[in-house]
């Protein structure tokens, strides 16, 4: 399991930076970043990140943004320190939220929000599973295959 966790403050300007810190930890992990997949987690964690502006900064000065790899799934987390919940229902969603959830399902994946572990705020998770052609093991995979 691979991680990185970035705290930053719950400004316009946080966005450009999660997508830019976002595209390194990504080409770190060999997910090429003018693949097709990149592009979803880049919009992925744009609009997270600017929902936390939206929303969240008003409790919440600071939020942490964790991309996580592992056992072929990479996930993106979103914390901030408002608990409230936003709705996930297909009604309920605006569009951003709505983008989401169509880019995890698009790489079998899934769009949740649930309590943060402290006790205060939430946390907003999009799992995605990683195609087999990229990827910390599509070297591995290709190799043993080569065998």
């Amino acid at each position: 399991m691979w991680r990185r966790i970035l705290t930053l403050p719950l400004v316009p300007e946080a966005v450009r930076q999660t997508r830019r810190d976002t595209a390194a930890a990504l080409s770190e992990q060999a997910i090429p970043a003018n693949s097709v997949f990149a592009g979803a987690v880049l919009l992925v964690v744009s609009e997270l990140v600017a929902n936390a502006v939206r929303h969240a900064a008003d409790r919440s000065p600071t939020a942490d943004v964790t991309i996580a790899v592992g056992a072929g799934q990479l996930v993106i987390g979103v914390t901030d320190q408002d608990p409230r919940l936003p709705d996930l229902s297909p009604e309920a969603m605006g569009d951003g939220l709505r983008t989401v959830a169509d880019l995890a399902a698009a790489y079998s994946g899934s769009l949740s929000v649930e309590h943060s572990a402290h006790g205060c705020g939430k946390v907003v998770l999009t799992r995605f599973l990683i195609p087999e052609d990229m990827g910390p093991a599509a070297g591995r995979l290709a190799g043993t295959r080569a065998l």
